[in-house]
């Protein structure tokens, strides 16, 4: 059994570097494209405080993605590893066609697939699906309104400035609002793997007879998330960044500004929101401050199309990944 969970926490952390990967785009999408950092360079700042992010915000999101989608009562090594291919197959394609999904969402969808495969609706948390879902409609709204706030606030407070120094400060600025981001999105993001790694361990006896996030899981899955970020998703980060609509640096500042700040703050409170609807949702909020048409809104449709495809799909894999698990189990057991 041990070298079977090993396997699967080995699988987990391979999910985690593909939400990273994915991911990269809403760390570092804005900073490239307002040409303030290089791609490389901006991958490895946004890496770096993705890392960062393990030593100072909790692990709210890792307590209820661990406890509060499918009842722990039900969850076995089998679940687990259905739900991780259900996400990475679904999170792998994306970030292969440069679709920005929210691997936490795939998550998500693939433990919901496993889950009820494994036990029925019963099994699932109707009160942490819940949150989860109001999040999905609420993210990229907060994200835009908050957007939109910060960006008109900054345009009325530097209105007699010149362009070619605000231009020059919030180049600067924008390093910090990365680097917020960047935390804000570590924080969110690993701790949902963290969580499944956490719940694999407790349902397999490893973990003795409480719940918790060991530390060693804290530090492996920020690493791994970090890596992915390091790596990047190039056709990704050219979708958000190049092609939702273009951002000068006080653009990019606000977007980053708002998702950041919305980000932390659901971490906090231990929601499981995505951070790639909120960056998108940020970064169309600025857009429009200019003008609607500023922002391609056919792209955006798209992403939602996506968006909503994202928890189906990865539950169909996931459903139908536990299933040939048990016929091989019962195979070799024959």
């Amino acid at each position: 059994m041990i070298y079977y969970v090993i396997l699967i926490v080995g699988v987990a952390l391979v999910f985690d570097f593909y939400n990273g990967m994915n991911d990269a785009a809403n760390s570092i999408a804005t900073i490239v494209s307002t040409r303030v950092l290089t791609p490389l360079r901006a991958v490895v700042w946004a890496a770096f405080f993705n890392f960062v992010a393990a030593f100072g915000f909790g692990v709210k999101v890792a307590t209820t993605v661990g406890k509060g989608i499918v009842d722990p009562s039900v969850v076995d090594a089998h679940v687990i590893l259905a739900g991780l291919i259900g996400a990475i197959a679904c999170t792998a394609l994306a970030t292969h066609f440069g679709i920005p999904i929210s691997a936490s969402h795939s998550l998500i969808g693939g433990l919901v697939g496993a889950g009820v495969t494994n036990a029925g609706l019963g099994a699932l948390n109707s009160s942490g699906l819940t949150k989860i879902v109001i999040f999905i409609v609420l993210a990229p709204l907060i994200g835009f309104v908050v957007g939109s706030i910060i960006m008109i606030s900054i345009h009325w407070i530097f209105r007699r400035a010149a362009p070619g120094k605000m231009e020059k400060y919030f180049k600067k600025l924008q390093l910090v609002s990365a680097a917020a981001f960047s935390l804000g999105h570590g924080t969110n993001d690993a701790q949902k793997t963290m969580g499944i790694i956490a719940v694999l361990l407790f349902s397999t006896g490893y973990l003795g007879e409480e719940f918790y996030v060991p530390i060693w899981v804290i530090l492996a899955a920020h690493a791994a998330i970090a890596l992915g970020t390091l790596l990047g998703g190039w056709r990704v980060i050219r979708t958000l960044g190049l092609r939702v609509t273009k951002l000068r640096p006080v653009g990019g500042f606000s977007a980053e500004a708002a998702a950041a700040s919305s980000l932390v703050y659901t971490a906090l409170g231990g929601i499981p929101a995505s951070t790639t609807h909120t960056i998108a949702g940020a970064i169309m909020g600025v857009g429009s401050t200019k003008r609607f048409s500023a922002v391609r809104w056919g792209i955006g449709r798209n992403l939602v199309i996506a968006w909503i495809l994202t928890i189906p799909l990865a539950a169909g894999v996931a459903a139908a990944s536990l299933g040939l698990i048990k016929l091989l189990l019962k195979l070799g057991a024959g």
